[in-house]
This record gives structure tokens, sequence and C-alpha cells, in this order.
């Protein structure tokens, strides 16, 4: 059987950022030359046929564990590893990064792993409705240390690890998220399958946010802003994404006034043709662990506003060089800034420059200097 170099752990496609992280990473290492398997616990999600075909997708079959859904991808990633062999496993996503290191230990291959630490961990658990998740820093304690590298995705994520979860420094190795890929410049050229983007001219500005319909993109605060920018301004407002908000977001769009100019058409394949067409892109989160929307949307040339939320827009916005940061829901330092944005953008160029920082190809490098640091593993 093929042992391939590098085997990539995450739970499925199904649209987040992590998700296509790891997707730009797998076929970029392809691109390599490198052999690299996309591990996934079960084969579903909308991102799978953004995978390069270079790619090997293993679908490991996984059961839907009941209070703990990562634990089915336990059995099937030791049979997996006992059989494969590959010289490293990267995983990420805190509780499928468990078990993969769980599944490693019992395993006993000598394939180096490294996991990928990719939200705030402490906001992540204090502010989830679910108990079960008050044991996550316990077990993030007790197995993190087995590993052979911990990639945080920012500086704040890594200091957040270090005091919610006693991670030694040492072990940590900060690397921003490859959200700058090559495809970005086509696919915003591409028209969006959206009414209020035609040929015929509209003086209304446009606003945008993009992330999933729940409590950690904090889109109240956003609807809360844009109404008060609408007294003042001609304006509109497009959310992408889905989530278990929607309801909420909509009775709030209704209870504000503003629902004729807000629109949530869902999740949409290409959100960098709205970028690119949009005024202002808006992160509002609570908390992140990078912000990849934030360095997609610069790609674009569109200039940003951001929460100075936990943890990385500072980093990516360095300190507002590149865009403004409000406080978490204050909906009205957010309405100033979007204002103070639409009226003095930055320039483009200095966006799209900015994004490049953050390219697949530098990424990738760096990731692999983490993944092949020692004598046995050479990529």
């Amino acid at each position: 059987m093929r042992s391939p170099t590098i085997a990539i752990h995450i739970p499925d496609l199904r649209g987040g950022g992590a998700e296509r992280m790891m997707i730009n990473l797998a076929n970029e290492f392809a691109s390599r030359g490198i052999a690299t398997d996309l591990i996934l616990s079960r084969i579903e999600g909308p991102y799978l046929s953004d995978v390069d075909n270079a790619v090997t997708v293993v679908d490991l079959k996984a059961t839907r564990y009941p209070g703990y859904a990562a634990m089915g991808a336990y059995r099937p990633l030791i049979k997996y590893l006992k059989q494969n062999r590959p010289d490293t496993l990267l995983s990420a996503l805190t509780r499928a990064n468990v078990v993969a290191l769980l599944a490693h230990r019992r395993a006993a291959v000598d394939t180096r792993i490294v996991v990928s630490e990719r939200n705030h961990l402490s906001s992540t658990v204090q502010k989830s409705g679910d108990m079960r998740m008050r044991v996550l820093p316990l077990l993030v304690r007790l197995t993190y240390p087995w590993s052979d590298a911990i990639i945080p995705i920012s500086n704040g994520v890594a200091d957040d690890l270090v005091e919610t979860a006693s991670i030694e420094r040492t072990k940590l190795t900060t690397i921003h998220n490859p959200a700058y890929d090559q495809s970005i410049p086509e696919r915003m050229k591409e028209q969006p399958e959206h009414g209020w983007f035609t040929t015929e001219t509209n003086s209304a500005e446009t606003i945008l946010g993009v992330g999933s319909l729940s409590r950690q993109k904090d889109f109240p605060t956003l609807l809360r802003a844009f109404a008060r920018v609408q007294k003042r301004r001609d304006v509109r407002l497009i959310i992408l994404g889905e989530g278990p908000k929607r309801n909420e977001l909509e009775a709030l769009a209704d209870e504000l006034d503003i629902e004729d100019s807000v629109s949530l058409p869902g999740f949409v394949d290409n959100p960098f043709s709205y970028m690119a067409r949009s005024d202002v892109f808006v992160l509002s989160s609570e908390w992140e662990g990078f912000g990849n929307v934030l360095v997609e949307a610069m790609a674009c040339g569109t200039p940003v506003v951001s929460t100075d939320c936990p943890s990385g827009p500072a980093e990516i916005l360095c300190d507002e060089q590149y865009g403004l940061l409000v406080p978490i829901g204050d909906y009205s330092s957010l309405a100033t800034a979007i204002e103070e944005t639409l009226d003095n953008p930055v320039e483009s160029a200095i966006l799209k420059q900015r994004a490049k920082e953050f390219s697949v190809k530098k990424i990738a490098k760096q990731y692999l200097d983490v993944l092949s640091s020692n004598e046995r593993v050479r990529i």
C-alpha cells in the first residue's frame, strides 16, 4: 500500500475557515510533488470540489458518537495509521486534534504528529452553551504535550493556549493562515448570483459580512451598526453564511426596520465575487482564531473594519495600519468606523499587497519547516 509523506486530518469539508485553509495546504503540498492524503471523518461538505485531484481523499467512515462526535474517528484513524504509516500527520480543530493524538498514541507508529490550534480556546469554551465543552482545556492539557509540535494560527491563540491549557511556550510555533491563494484574482471577477449586483447603476454602498450565523460572529452587532449608518447614507447589507441564528437575525432586521436593505443569501461557494463588489467588509466577531475573511477581502482590494477580538484581526491589520478596529459588541463605534472607512478607504493596492503576506506558497513553506523538522522526516 502507498505510504504518503503527509496526511492531513480534519472532520469534514462543511464550509468553515479551517476546512478551506487545510485544503489550501493540501493542494499546495501536492503541487510540490509531495504525496498528500486528506483524511476526513466523513466525506461531506461543499468544499470537496476544491480538493485538487493530486490529493488523495480518505474517508474514515466515522460513526457519529453521541456526546463527542469527533471520537467516531478514533478507531478508523488507528487503522489508517497502522496501514499507511505516513511520515507526518497534521491535524486541525481542537476536538479532532485530541482524537488524533489518542489514535496516534494507540497506533504506536513512528509517524511525526503535529496539531494546528485554530481558535481562541478559552473564548470558545466560555461562550459555548454546551457544558461538555468545559472539559476541553483539560483534554488539551493532557494530550497536546504528546505532539511533536503545535501550530497556533495567531500569537493570540498561542498566548491563550499557554494560559488556558498550561502548554509550554517552547512547543508552540505560530504560523498564520494561508488565506491568500492564486485563484482569488480570477474568482473575484465572476458575477455574483445576487439581484443587487447587476449591470444597472445603483448608488447604494454595499456593506458585506461573511461567516456562520452563530454567536461567535455576532452579526446582531453588525445589524445594529448598519441601522445607524443607514439613517445617514444610502447603504445595503449582505451577510453570507448559514447557521442557527438565522431566524434571530431576520427577526432583528424586522425589529430595526431594515429588512428591505438586508440580504441573507446563505452559504455561497465564491464569496470573493461579493467581496470585490462591496464598498466595505466588516468582521463583527466576539472571538476568532485568525480571521481569514479579512485577508480574503483585502486580497480583493476591499477596505475592512473589524472588532478587536481575540485573536488575529489586530495581527492582520497591524494595529489599524490596514483597517480600523473597534471594541467587541459596540455597535455605535462599529457604525462610526464603517462610515469613516467608506469616506476614507485604504488604497486597494496597499490592501492587496498586505494580503499576499498570507499567501499559500509562503505559509506552506513555514508548515513544511515544522512538519519535517527532525532527522527522520525530510520533506
